[in-house]
């Protein structure tokens, strides 16, 4: 191959990987605007929802909540409490302790006074771990349950929820998070407005690091310390809450977030539950569950709802967000792959035609272009291929196109919500979305390359270890926990 050849065969290489990043960031950008229309939509009928009819009506669908927990010592009795104190007219809370070797059932049982009692636990969907106990709490046995197991994944632990469920709507919430008031009110809502169509809804996940939790409760936002958690609060407002949102109005959602998420049961159970092949269960269940109604020509919704919110605890280090990030992007790996005879078939609607396409070309394969043009583009310009004004350009498109994005992203969120109340807030907000840029990118790009990687060759998923730090809660309620955890033992 000549130099002259290799030269344009780079120069051609350089402007795809331009062209990609512009329809890449204006993708984002069209789906920020639609979920701006949605926010707009959403403030002007709030004051008109109906939410305490719904409180006070004895024909609200009564919602079990499942919360797979393992090794969540640090923020366990802050989650339980919230979600036992939830404004709802009639639900349970399940907590399935997957094969913890940390005091997280010991709290469990100390702060709500825990006694065991016996229970068949049915096989509606599939479960390989062995149950080894159900206890209920003595005060309010109908309101809190919790399951010791063997430990299985979260997908076997969801299963063994999904089973022991009474109601008929099944809400999965991730043992790290703390729920608004009103988070289940609002989540449950559409189900109540058109309940022959809809089959699943979305919440909101907000990231808790910083925040003061005080009984169950966030009583105070405020912006993360660590810089590496501010750039994932600047993320999941873009991506968690702008991104699906957008995807909701164009009727094409395909992930709802396992940390809050709420199904029919009687579809979670027609088709199987949760998978045990795949390290991003929560997105495939939705992928589906769209498989399984579009395939019967059912008429359905799958929506999501902006607020109120769920609180989740974000990885505060760098090689705990690695395993993170890497398990999510194997997870749409996993995913695509599972389902790829949905890609591009028009039996399948939005979803087949533009939703999945979109997350094979835009989610997946992103950050492999990303690392490309990152030794694409230097080589272009020693190589004589491009010159100096075309690399400059390239830098707008590619990261000040996106630090736009995530400027309006920020935007939108303090015009709608205004959940950040202090101006220094909002300015490390817009001072993360900066950062971004300059290392966070490319090693998260490295991540998500593995992630893939890994999924297409086989090896097996490993979770590994998620560090808690747990909320900022009163100091004095978790020490008056400890205590009552020794005493317990000692009663035992």
């Amino acid at each position: 191959m000549t130099p002259e050849l290799v030269r344009e065969v780079m120069y051609a290489a350089d402007w795809a990987i331009f062209a990609y990043f512009v329809a890449l960031n204006s993708s984002y950008l069209v789906l920020i605007c639609l979920a701006g229309l949605e926010f707009v939509r959403h403030l002007r009928r709030q004051d008109f929802s109906g939410a305490d009819d719904m409180f006070r009506s004895p024909l609200t669908l009564p919602v079990s909540l499942i919360v797979p927990a393992f090794n969540e010592g640090a923020g366990i009795v802050a989650a339980v409490q919230a979600m036992t104190s939830l404004r709802y007219p009639r639900y349970e809370v399940l907590v399935v302790d997957d094969g913890s070797t940390d005091d997280t059932f010991e709290l469990l049982r100390a702060h709500f006074d825990l006694v065991e009692v016996p229970r068949v636990v049915p096989s509606e969907v599939p479960y390989r771990s062995q149950v080894l106990s159900v206890h209920v709490a003595r005060a309010n046995p109908e309101t809190l349950t919790v399951v010791r197991k063997t430990n299985g994944g979260k997908s076997d632990a969801l299963n063994v929820g999904i089973n022991l469920a009474k109601h008929p709507l099944v809400c999965m919430v991730d043992a790290d998070s703390v729920l608004d008031p009103d988070a289940l009110l609002s989540v449950a809502k559409p189900f109540g407005d058109d309940p022959l169509r809809v089959a699943a809804c979305g919440g909101v996940v907000r990231i808790a690091n910083g925040c003061k939790v005080v009984g169950g409760r966030v009583v105070d936002v405020r912006m993360p310390r660590s810089w590496l958690v501010r750039v994932q609060v600047v993320e999941y407002l873009r991506a968690f809450l702008m991104g699906r949102a957008g995807w909701s109005r164009l009727g094409g959602l395909v992930v709802i977030s396992g940390a809050f998420g709420i199904f029919r049961r009687d579809l979670v159970i027609a088709i199987g539950g949760m998978a045990h092949d795949t390290v991003g269960e929560d997105a495939e269940l939705v992928v589906r569950l769209h498989h399984y109604l579009r395939e019967r020509g059912e008429d359905y919704r799958v929506i999501f709802v902006a607020e109120p919110v769920s609180w989740s605890e974000a990885p505060g280090r760098l090689r705990v967000l690695g395993r993170q990030r890497r398990r999510w992007h194997r997870g749409i790996a996993e995913i695509l792959s599972k389902h790829r005879r949905m890609i591009g078939n028009p039996r399948y609607g939005r979803i087949g035609l533009i939703a999945l396409p979109y997350y094979v070309v835009f989610e997946l394969l992103a950050p492999f272009i990303e690392l490309a043009a990152l030794v694409l583009v230097p080589l272009g310009l020693w190589a004589d291929a491009i010159n100096l004004g075309f690399a400059w350009r390239f830098a707008l498109v590619a990261y000040g196109y996106g630090l736009l994005i995530s400027m309006i992203s920020l935007f939108i969120e303090e015009v709608s919500f205004h959940r950040y109340p202090r101006w220094t807030d909002l300015t490390r907000g817009v001072l993360a979305a900066v950062v971004e840029n300059f290392g966070y990118r490319q090693v998260l790009a490295l991540w998500q390359v593995a992630g893939a990687a890994g999924a297409w060759r086989g090896r097996p998923a490993v979770w590994g270890s998620m560090h808690r730090q747990g909320f900022d809660t009163e100091p004095e309620l978790r020490e008056v926990g400890l205590q009552e955890v020794g005493a317990g033992s000692l009663r035992g």
